[in-house]
């Protein structure tokens, strides 16, 4: 019986650090999406000068977390794993829509690519922050 219950434990315990690792994995993708953000709004601004190799890393971390982000929602990853997640269920229920967003997020920062000036950048820009609220008020809990 102990030998039973110490199994089932096992296997609980490794479903939930199974699903912790997609949920962490997309909070640090997050977290550097936020920093290439701030560099983003600075140059977008102007308040510091266009730094054509500065837009390009800010918009390859876009890049990168338009393709990882589909990866990072496995069934169960919600609020359900009993890791703290602003995931909201929707995903799940339309995944067809999430992973479009998320494309859509791709595109538009691989088209940001082409900019050459603070106002090219801050056109692109603008138009890649859409995307963010866009999919974070569809897809993210409202934080309160």
């Amino acid at each position: 019986m102990k030998f039973r219950v110490a199994v089932i434990l096992f296997v609980a315990c490794g479903a939930t650090a199974a699903l912790a690792g997609p949920i962490q994995d997309r909070q640090q993708l997050m977290k550097n999406v936020q920093a290439a953000t701030k560099d983003g709004v600075a140059l977008s601004r102007g308040t510091v000068p266009f730094d054509a190799a500065k837009a390009k890393s800010v918009l390859d971390v876009y890049i990168d977390a338009s393709a990882k982000l589909p990866t990072l929602f496995p069934k169960g990853s919600g609020a359900e794993s009993g890791t703290k997640t602003a995931a909201d269920p929707k995903i799940w229920v339309d995944t067809a829509g999430f992973q479009a967003a998320s494309a859509k997020f791709g595109t538009d920062a691989k088209a940001g690519l082409a900019a050459t000036d603070t106002a090219s950048f801050n056109k692109a820009f603008t138009e890649i922050f859409k995307d963010c609220n866009s999919c974070h008020g569809a897809y993210r809990v409202k934080q309160q």
